[in-house]
């Protein structure tokens, strides 16, 4: 936003010409590198700057992207990162910090502000790595995070002991294998919204998270919205838009 004020100050004072100033107002949509588009004016459109998913990219557009990027906003975060793009990162940038649980691959700039708060939910440990994408996503962009992990429906009076803690929250993440009844729950119980997130753990009828993700669809409490399966990121990245209204965040 600054760079395009600058711009219409140039024009306004008349040391720019309408023609040079649309030149680098589209020059400054996205970066071109030949194999992709950097949307480096993401950030000032949406709040967020572009992320990188990392799974399948080469080892030279993903050194390329991760440079590009952190010189543009002097941080990057990317998903589902293997230990050996790390490694291969980590030559370069000394500080990158990776999560092999959560597969998150991060160079984090100077310390932010965190605003509210957003409750992610697990129903058992096997859901966490999916839990943590998504708690872990929040917290780069900038919200406060309450963990509250293992609490499924198995054993309710889990999830009933920390329920005062959930209610606190400006929006719950609801991360859940198996049949995927957890979301329903919180759903009933709560008057924040509920963003469901399907995971593909559990036996064989449970189709790799399809029928988790359909209980959750097929819910019969009200404000729950849901994600794909396994996809942490995108539950965190809602919530996270969620929490910054709750909190009148202003971009």
């Amino acid at each position: 936003m600054d760079k395009i004020i600058q711009i219409l100050q140039s024009v306004q004072q008349g040391t720019m010409t309408i023609e040079a100033a649309a030149a680098c107002l589209e020059q400054s949509r996205f970066q071109e590198l030949g194999y992709a588009k950097l949307d480096v004016d993401r950030k000032s459109r949406t709040g967020f700057a572009e992320v990188v998913f990392c799974s399948g990219k080469t080892d030279e557009h993903l050194l390329s992207i991760y440079h590009s990027l952190y010189e543009k906003e002097g941080e990057v975060f990317g998903t589902r990162a293997t230990r050996e793009q790390y490694q291969l990162l980590q030559q370069d940038f000394p500080q990158i910090q990776y999560d092999p649980l959560s597969r998150i691959l991060k160079i984090e700039g100077r310390e932010k502000e965190t605003i509210g708060k957003i409750a992610v939910c697990t129903a058992g440990t096997a859901d966490i790595p999916v839990a943590e994408e998504a708690a872990q996503t929040a917290e780069y962009f900038g919200a406060c995070v309450e963990r509250i992990y293992d609490v499924g429906v198995s054993g309710l009076h889990r999830l009933l002991s920390r329920l005062d803690v959930i209610r606190e929250a400006n929006c719950v993440v609801a991360v859940a294998g198996m049949e995927g009844a957890l979301a329903s729950v919180i759903g009933g119980m709560v008057s924040r919204p509920v963003i469901a997130v399907p995971t593909s753990v559990g036996y064989g009828a449970n189709l790799h998270g399809l029928s988790a993700l359909l209980t959750m669809i097929n819910s019969c409490a009200n404000g729950i919205a849901v994600v794909n399966i396994d996809n942490g990121y995108g539950a965190g990245y809602m919530a996270t838009q969620i929490n910054r209204l709750a909190c009148g965040w202003k971009a």
